[in-house]
């Protein structure tokens, strides 16, 4: 039987591994990742001139962290050994035209130590491809959403 895909999205295997969050406060509280790790969240501050509460983050700096890791672990990949590769994720939160909530858009570079200008698009080209969240990030990952009666 074949995996269920997003539209445009390769077939995929059975996952290799699957982390498990949990939230139950909204950006006023903690996230929790089955296995330890626990973080305090706020809600970003909206203002130049506002800080987010010491010790805090928040979804737009998670959703950074976790896009320039992959990216970077992509790059590395495609690059091949010998070069040193840098990543920069910035992920911007933005009122929705429509007044209805809120929306991210992303913004990341890549450096390649070392590496002229066409060969290093290239290789940002194809870590982008290469990155699972990347793919996720463009819609070409199969991601579901439903309610359930009883929270795990």
């Amino acid at each position: 039987m074949d995996e269920p895909r997003a539209a445009g999205s390769a077939a995929v295997g059975p996952a290799l591994y699957t982390a498990v969050a949990r939230n139950s406060t909204g950006v006023t509280g903690e996230s929790v990742a089955d296995g330890g790790l626990t973080v305090s969240v706020a809600a970003p501050p909206t203002r130049a001139d506002a800080a987010a509460p010491a010790g805090t983050t928040n979804p737009e700096e998670l959703l950074a962290l976790s896009w320039a890791t992959c990216l970077n672990a992509a790059a590395r990949v495609v690059a091949g050994p010998g070069i040193e590769v840098s990543a920069r994720v910035e992920i911007s939160l933005h009122a929705r035209g429509s007044g209805d909530g809120f929306e991210f858009s992303g913004r990341a570079e890549l450096y390649f130590d070392g590496v002229e200008d066409a060969r290093a698009a290239a290789l940002a080209d194809a870590a982008h491809a290469r990155c699972p969240v990347s793919r996720m990030l463009a819609g070409t990952s199969r991601v579901e959403v439903s309610a359930v009666s009883v929270p795990r």
